[in-house]
């Protein structure tokens, strides 16, 4: 997009090939594809894995969410960004968003299940350290699950 909206950039960090390791237990990392559509106007990112093994328990095999879609745009009346979250499991979220300096930070307000992500990028941009916090009430937020992005090279 020739001229696309300045705040757009601040996505530019985003771009690329990831893998993405969260810190559960038995819990492979997977690939994260984040490119540019519709000519520069959303952030797609797209995360997907191999096949969970036999020998993962069943407990985790239907929380699986993979592959994951992520539509990222911009609301250019506020420069406030709004991402649309689709998985394998049926599951379809929005979340309001900002990347201010090194942070990212993605949640959403529903009943009985509210959400938060924090990602701090590395100096050097390669890195996300994150983490998905929750809440039944959107006062008392308990760690869910924390993850790594790495840019592959």
């Amino acid at each position: 997009m020739a001229d696309r909206h300045p705040a757009l950039a601040r996505l530019d960090i985003l771009v690329g090939r990831w893998t993405t390791q969260p810190e559960v237990p038995g819990v492979a990392p997977a690939q994260t594809e984040a490119t540019w559509v519709e000519n520069g106007a959303f952030l797609r990112q797209f995360t997907e894995r191999d096949p969970i093994p036999d020998d993962v328990p069943d407990g985790w095999r239907g929380l699986a969410p993979f592959p994951t879609v992520t539509m990222i745009g911009l609301d250019d009346s506020a420069e406030e960004f709004t991402v649309i979250y689709a998985d394998a499991r049926r599951v379809y979220r929005v979340y309001q968003m900002t990347l201010v300096g090194r942070e990212w930070t993605m949640s959403r307000r529903a009943p009985g299940m509210n959400q938060r992500f924090v990602g701090i990028i590395s100096e050097d941009g390669d890195r996300i350290d994150g983490r998905w916090e929750a809440s039944e009430d959107g006062e008392a937020w308990n760690l869910d699950f924390q993850l790594t992005y790495t840019r592959q090279r």
